[in-house]
Parts: C-alpha cells; structure tokens; sequence
C-alpha cells in the first residue's frame, strides 16, 4: 500500500534551517507529482511546493518562493523541502502529498519556529 513518510522536522530559531524529507513506498515514485503542505495551529492546510513526475519542475507559494526549495531523488523514492531563513510564521506541521488521481497524505512532521 502507499506509504509516506516524513521526518527531519524539529525547533529551529529563525534565520535557521531544516531539510525535511519524505520517503514513499508501495508506489512507482518517479511517475507522481509530489507536493509539501503545512497546517499552522488554528489554520487550514496550505499549499507550499510542488515537484512534477518527469521534468522535476518546481512550483512555490509565494510564502516559500525564494526560501524553500523542493527536490527529489527517484532512485532513494524521497521528496526533499529545503527551508532557509526560516520565520515563526513557518512554525506548522508539514505534510507530503503523492498526487495523481488519488491523493495519498503523510502522517506529518513537526516544525517549530521559535527563539
């Protein structure tokens, strides 16, 4: 079955960084778009990058656009987000989504943003 796995998440005082990754199996990798989502506390889940299948053309949120950067590697089936210059309003919890026709979601994983 598919499974999505993220883990690299943890407290950072701004100005930091973090990698946060996601390791997928139960699925041909290489043939899915995969994105990263957050949900702050209190808020609803949000849209941040997004990775496509075959050219690995990346998409941001204006939020992520210039900081974060989403990668993966097909051969380990792991999505990558690279935050820099992280800020207490990136404090969330951060999720990978396989698309495709069925979406398929992590459990998540905690980033907190604080000094």
């Amino acid at each position: 079955q598919v499974q999505l796995v993220e883990f690299g998440g943890g407290l950072v005082q701004p100005g930091g960084s973090l990698r946060l990754s996601c390791a997928a199996s139960g699925f041909t990798f290489s043939n899915y778009p995969m994105s990263w989502y957050r949900q702050a506390p209190g808020k609803e889940r949000e849209w941040v990058a997004t990775i496509t299948s075959a050219r690995a053309t990346t998409t941001y949120a204006d939020s992520a656009k210039g900081r974060f950067t989403i990668s993966r590697d097909n051969a380990k089936k792991t999505v990558y987000l690279q935050m820099n210059n992280l800020q207490p309003e990136d404090t969330a919890v951060y999720y990978c989504k396989r698309g495709g026709t069925f979406d398929y979601w992590g459990q998540g994983t905690q980033v907190t943003v604080s000094s």
